[in-house]
């Protein structure tokens, strides 16, 4: 809802939103680089002059299953307040800066807050999800109002906009090593000396990353975005809505109730698929700082390196994925069998971490080679190709128009829970045991999700064909290629735009 459209064009496509696509990628980069090192942080030893918080692994992961959590759950509060009173505008600028006042928060010294450094971790990680509850729904929201309805473009920037937040969260990993590491120092604790990373360092490049934008953002957002965002989109399409006498109460139809019971199944399906694959910043990333032999030679490869990997992987197959469908015709599989596929490969995905455990022989003091992490992140995000955008694209295809928001507002109730759950799982790895116990946990945890999601995946492949009777033709085929390729891939880039 804009009152003025903004002037000129870039590579034919509005300069706004290659505003957005900076804004967005430095607040991707901001938001990684943070969740890359958050659980590394936690369970770190303490130093004299730093370190981390010296939790145990399970705390550590409970943590960081509630964060993602919230991550999920505070953008339907920030869209609604957007919407309603506040403007997309605005929004973005107070969730913006709190999200840079919780990051700086995690970048404060030990020293500056002695026997209380807890609690302000605690203080900024809550201003953080505060913030991004505000900044996330919004900013993806405001490209689809650079382009009129119908505007064939639309595709074509969702596109460009995801490359933005994918580059970002890619340039992460491999920033906020840098940070850690470079400005950390040796020092003797009981008697052996022991190089203690400099986290606050990391958290504060997240900080500035998440300042720069903001004030990006804001020094050229009138002038590249005119109106777009500024007034509260809900409140004048309920007025408009009110003037034109469409506001009424329908019951729902059999078509509607079916529709709504696929996209309830698929939820509880997603539950699955999301607390196995958010293990990636969580277990799996304690299992790749711990049991992983990441040395190239001399060199030891960051543990954060390996959290880039869905970030490039995505950037890499999401159009060679999207071209495989396309090309397929009739053959083309449905949505709910896409799904299952989506399950297979995450349960393939975790096949890798057995195997990693396997090559360990039970001994804690030996270390797994690093390839088998690069093929399970490779298939986890395969099966995230096939999975994810197919979550979004159903709600907004199935859900009855009237109750649209609320079907939106119940899948990211899912996709939280499946967060939630995962870090439950994850901390299953145990409460800072022996070493062999910690691995022989982590082998039960990545055999139970890799049986989980096989057998998830089974059961929804049988159930495919009734789901689709349910949808009755919402799903549609393209006829011309090219376009349906381009359609393909902004279904991804859509989806990537919020899930991130």
């Amino acid at each position: 809802m804009s009152v003025a459209k903004p002037q000129g064009t870039m590579l034919g496509h509005p300069k706004g939103l290659f505003l957005l696509f900076t804004t967005e990628l430095w607040e991707r980069f901001s938001y990684y680089a943070m969740r890359a090192i958050l659980v590394l942080y936690l369970v770190d030893q303490v130093g004299k002059q730093g370190g981390g918080l010296g939790w145990t692994q399970a705390d550590a992961l409970s943590l960081y299953g509630t964060f993602t959590a919230l991550v999920y759950l505070t953008p339907l509060i920030g869209g609604w307040l957007a919407d309603n009173f506040l403007g997309q505008r605005k929004a973005i600028y107070f969730g913006g800066a709190l999200m840079a006042t919780g990051q700086f928060m995690l970048a404060a010294p030990h020293a500056w807050f002695p026997g209380i450094e807890t609690t302000v971790f605690y203080i900024g990680l809550g201003t953080l999800i505060l913030g991004n509850g505000l900044f996330k729904p919004n900013i993806s929201t405001m490209v689809g109002d650079l382009y009129e309805e119908g505007d064939h473009r639309r595709d074509g920037a969702f596109t460009i906009f995801y490359m933005g937040i994918n580059l970002g969260a890619a340039l992460s990993g491999f920033v906020v090593a840098w940070a850690y590491t470079s400005f950390g120092h040796a020092e003797v604790i009981n008697g052996k000396e022991v190089f203690i990373n400099n986290w606050q360092a990391g958290f504060f490049c997240a900080g500035i990353g998440m300042l720069l934008s903001l004030v990006i953002q804001f020094l050229f957002a009138q002038k590249l975005l005119g109106d777009i965002g500024t007034v509260p989109a809900a409140r004048l399409e309920r007025e408009r809505q009110a003037k034109l006498g469409n506001v009424r109460k329908e019951p729902l139809t059999k078509v509607e109730r079916d529709r709504i019971k696929v996209i309830m199944v698929l939820g509880l399906f997603t539950i699955i698929f999301w607390a196995g694959f958010e293990q990636a910043g969580g277990l799996m990333n304690l299992f790749t700082n711990e049991f992983t032999d990441r040395y190239i030679g001399t060199w030891e490869v960051p543990t954060t390196y390996f959290q880039s990997l869905n970030a490039i992987f995505i950037v890499l197959f999401a159009p060679v994925v999207a071209s495989i469908w396309i090309r397929l015709g009739k053959n083309e599989p449905n949505s709910p069998v896409k799904f299952a596929l989506g399950l297979v490969l995450l349960a393939i995905g975790f096949l890798f971490m057995i195997g990693a455990v396997v090559e360990m022989g039970g001994d804690a003091s030996a270390k797994s080679s690093m390839w088998w992490l690069v093929g399970a992140y490779f298939f986890h995000t395969m099966g995230e190709l096939c999975l994810s955008p197919i979550g979004l694209s159903m709600v907004t295809k199935l859900a009855p128009l009237r109750i649209a928001s609320l079907m939106m507002g119940a899948w990211f109730l899912f996709v939280a829970a499946a967060n939630k759950i995962g870090g439950v799982v994850g901390s299953f790895i145990g409460h800072g045991g022996e070493k062999e116990e910690q691995l022989a946990n982590a082998m039960a945890i990545f055999s139970g999700i890799a049986i989980t999601a096989a057998l998830s995946g089974v059961i929804l492949y049988f159930m495919a064909d009734k789901l689709v009777d349910w949808m009755h033709g919402a799903e549609s085929k393209h006829h011309n290629e090219a376009e349906a390729l381009e359609a393909e891939i902004a279904v991804t880039a859509e989806h990537e735009a919020i899930k991130r």
